[in-house]
């Protein structure tokens, strides 16, 4: 049911929990990746295998199948031999590869920023463990 819950700082019908599963689901590491490759026109899964430099082939199928589900792309088979499978855009993807451009060009802008002060940092003498390290 569409319950309105109206606390502070929410909009009228936002629902919290549901937002944060969105933003889990289009915010992982390799959607993105994937969204960002797709802007530039359908693609074939070998081709964006080759694009996303470090997924696996288990990874981009799963990532494929869970933007194709939460409606972000289109897969299209054409019957041929052996088959052409591509994967494109929906309107919603392009909407999103548009919310997220500035977020993957500053990633792409300063990564050899982060690289530098993640070495100054672990340098510290006085640096605490990692995390997951």
């Amino acid at each position: 049911m569409g319950a309105t819950r109206g606390g502070p700082g929410e909009a009228a019908g936002e629902d919290p929990c549901r937002t944060r599963a969105v933003l889990g689901i289009v915010g992982d590491k390799w959607s993105l990746l994937v969204v960002r490759h797709l802007s530039e026109g359908p693609r074939r899964f070998t081709e964006l295998k080759r694009a996303v430099d470090g997924i696996s082939q288990r990874m981009l199928t799963v990532t494929l199948r869970g933007l194709e589900r939460d409606g972000i792309l289109t897969r299209t088979v054409r019957n041929v031999m052996p088959p052409h499978v591509s994967y494109e855009l929906t309107p919603m993807g392009r909407t999103l590869r548009e919310a997220t451009a500035p977020l993957l060009e500053w990633s792409i802008a300063h990564v050899g920023h982060i690289d530098d002060a993640r070495a100054a940092y672990d340098a510290r003498p006085d640096t605490p463990a990692t995390p997951g390290g």
